[in-house]
């Protein structure tokens, strides 16, 4: 290495309500050389850190721009609805939009949900952000419906939440611009998709994963068995399959041969 390169680093963006760590503790096992620096962003930055490199990957909420971003979901949250502790919602396990339709629920600018506002009475105005509107809850001016880790992440002992059975749902990714999948990002991709230490999977694979996604392909169905495989030499399948409905036709004890009946006890 020259006196002007620089050591290799890793820089992973991520937004509130993801917990990166179990990921970044595997990392510092296998790469103990190659530092990894957290960047915290909110959602609506989150994106743009990735496409001006000032992060090499980040996890963060779907959708992103398949044009310009890979991305690799990772997992679907539960949402809940934020209450008061003495709210009547807190009387049942779970509750439905419809049982919503008569509160007022706050609309926070940084809700990562999908929708153009949350049913219910509408609030004043909208809070500037999830922990704004956390604030609102607890002052009992609305409810306010948020992915399950944002409800922990903002946990006070005033308030608790239940889940929405019907409600919007926010899946988290792993995403990277397509034209930067580089050796470290793939790196990464393998620790988030439990890979050992030892796997061959290179880059192309990567790709090719991330590729599959965006088309709502399951990857794991390219990895399945070719057709005829559990043939075996000789047509031996075909008695394997006879002699199956043979054992099957029998009374079975599960080997092969017809069950013994007992004699009876002469009293």
């Amino acid at each position: 290495m020259t006196g002007s390169e620089e050591s290799p680093s890793f820089r992973l963006a991520y937004v509130p309500g993801v917990t990166p760590a179990k990921w970044v503790k595997v990392w510092n096992e296998r790469l103990p050389d190659v530092p990894l620096t957290l960047v915290q962003a909110p959602v609506a930055e989150a994106h743009e850190l990735l496409r001006s490199q000032e992060a090499d990957a980040g996890l963060v909420r779907l959708p992103v721009d398949r044009t310009f971003f890979s991305a690799i979901p990772l997992y679907t949250e539960t949402t809940v609805v934020i209450v008061p502790k003495d709210h009547l919602i807190t009387a049942v396990e779970e509750v439905s939009l419809d049982d919503l339709a008569d509160e007022v629920l706050l609309h926070p600018l940084d809700d990562v949900f999908d929708w153009d506002r949350p049913p219910g009475e509408p609030a004043f105005e909208r809070p500037a952000t999830t922990a704004d509107a956390i604030e609102l809850v607890a002052a009992n001016i609305g409810l306010l419906v948020v992915p399950q880790s944002l409800a922990r992440l903002h946990h006070r002992r005033d308030l608790t939440y239940r889940p929405v059975v019907d409600g919007p749902q926010s899946s988290v990714a792993l995403s990277w611009p397509e034209e930067a999948t580089t050796d470290l990002v793939e790196e990464f991709i393998g620790i988030v998709r439990g890979r050992t230490v030892n796997s061959t999977r290179g880059r192309g694979a990567a790709r090719t994963e991330a590729g599959q996604q965006r088309k709502g392909q399951d990857p794991a169905g390219a990895r399945q068995k070719k057709p005829g495989s559990a043939k075996s030499a000789g047509g031996k399948s075909a008695g394997a399959k006879s002699a199956g409905r043979t054992v099957r036709g029998r009374s079975g004890t599960g080997s092969g041969k017809p069950a013994k009946r007992g004699k009876p006890r002469r009293k």
